[in-house]
């Protein structure tokens, strides 16, 4: 079967499904497979539970007129993205980076659709899986669609961009993030520069942190390249205006206060607003927008509990994140500020320093109490409390009380912190 014939059969549906669990009346099932699972073998179970049609890569399970046979099923939903994504009129907008991407692709969603109608990845769907299904949710009216590309390792933006084709295009930040996949700091820079260079060969414009060394000096050449800037007049000049705890920023003169925490949002807030100008949202809508987002999924959340102010950041951890975000607690004005710091993942062999040089930072900023967690954090040379598990530091918390005040709690996903919320009690 052509992808052109299973386009049809998708125009007809009510939309792609990977998930059992998930399925909605007359969608179309593709049957992954995983390492441990094979998709074939819930094709039936798709069908009875509402899926028009399955799409498999095994005969044995092929039955007529419930499945469609193909050769490979996860190149057949990106053959199919990819063929959508050219069916439709959407303009697209490919996002990377290190840090922030997912917050910056809320905030350019909530900014471009005060005059478009935009679609934008849901959760963190930016792999070779995501960004297909994200492509499949495009619809004929749909304007403007931003992708959100992650990747652990070189070629995989360059793939994800062979998929999306975008026509736009911003990395957020090159930081210490996925070094055991992408071998060190100079490889997430070629990796992520990826996107780049796909939009340099289509000669597309390209938004830039026009403050950002790398970021400039990888567009240096570039004409079509459309930035923002707190300093050089060249770019569009948007300014800090602070983060107590809220960012606040000032662009022609309008002041927007924001709700999210931390001086590391300002250029997430600053690559929405650059958007907006430039696809000509009037400010007074990209204020609003701004202004009315409020950050969920456990990233940047401020929540008041049991006499804490706490900020909760336990969506994701890398050292160029961390250190952002300790460096900002810090400077905060209270009596009590105290940390949870959890384990950061795929580090590989900087794993250890990399620990090592967040322990001596937290050490250093003289918190009310710092408690590390995980494996790797407890093998630091350090005089603050180290907790192996998680279960250790439960047990502690249940039976200490931290000092009330401000309370940042952050980890890699794979830490579950959010898990401490209710030990504070």
């Amino acid at each position: 079967m052509t992808t052109e014939q299973l386009h049809q059969y998708f125009l007809k549906s009510s939309g792609a499904c990977t998930d059992t669990r998930k399925i909605s009346e007359n969608c179309l099932f593709f049957a992954l497979k995983g390492d441990n699972f094979n998709g074939n073998k819930f094709a039936a179970e798709a069908i009875e539970k509402g899926a028009g049609l399955a799409v498999i890569d095994e005969e044995e399970y092929h039955t007529e007129g419930k499945t469609i046979l193909v050769d490979n099923v996860l190149e057949s939903l990106q053959d199919l993205g990819r063929f959508h994504r050219n069916y439709c009129k959407a303009k697209v907008i490919a996002l990377t980076g290190s840090n922030g991407k997912t917050t910056t692709k809320e905030l350019m969603h909530s900014v471009l659709s005060q005059s478009y109608r935009v679609i934008a990845t849901h959760g963190n769907l930016n792999n070779h899986i995501g960004v297909p299904l994200t492509l499949l949710r495009i619809k004929e009216d749909t304007e403007i669609a931003i992708i959100e590309m992650g990747a652990n390792h070189q070629k995989e933006i360059a793939f994800l961009c062979s998929l999306a084709e975008p026509d736009f295009g911003y990395i957020t930040n090159f930081g210490k993030a996925h070094l055991e996949g992408f071998g060190g700091v100079k490889g997430v820079i070629a990796g992520k520069s990826e996107l780049y260079d796909y939009l340099k060969d289509k000669n597309s414009p390209i938004f830039m942190n026009a403050d950002d060394p790398v970021q400039r000096e990888k567009l240096e050449n570039y004409i079509k390249k459309i930035g923002y800037s707190t300093e050089d007049k060249n770019y569009y000049r948007i300014n800090f205006l602070g983060a107590s705890p809220f960012v606040s920023l000032e662009a022609e003169g309008t002041v927007i206060k924001t709700q999210l925490v931390g001086q590391y949002n300002f250029n997430n807030c600053c690559a929405a607003l650059l958007l907006g100008k430039y696809f000509n949202v009037p400010m007074v809508l990209i204020q609003d927008a701004l202004s009315e987002y409020i950050p969920e999924n456990n990233r940047s959340q401020l929540i008041e509990k049991s006499g804490y102010h706490i900020l909760l950041d336990a969506y994701n951890a890398n050292p160029t994140s961390m250190k952002a975000a300790l460096e900002n607690f810090h400077q905060l004005q209270s009596p009590a500020k105290s940390v949870i710091l959890g384990d950061m993942f795929e580090l590989g062999d900087d794993a250890e320093l990399e620990h090592q040089e967040i322990a001596d930072l937290a050490a250093a900023s003289n918190f009310s109490e710092a408690l590390l967690v995980g494996e790797n954090f407890s093998k630091c040379k350090t005089g603050l409390m180290q907790f192996k598990s998680f279960e250790q530091l439960a047990e502690y918390l249940q039976k200490t009380r931290l000092p009330e005040g401000d309370l940042l709690i952050k980890g890699s996903r794979g830490m579950a912190l959010e898990r401490v919320l209710p030990l504070l009690s």
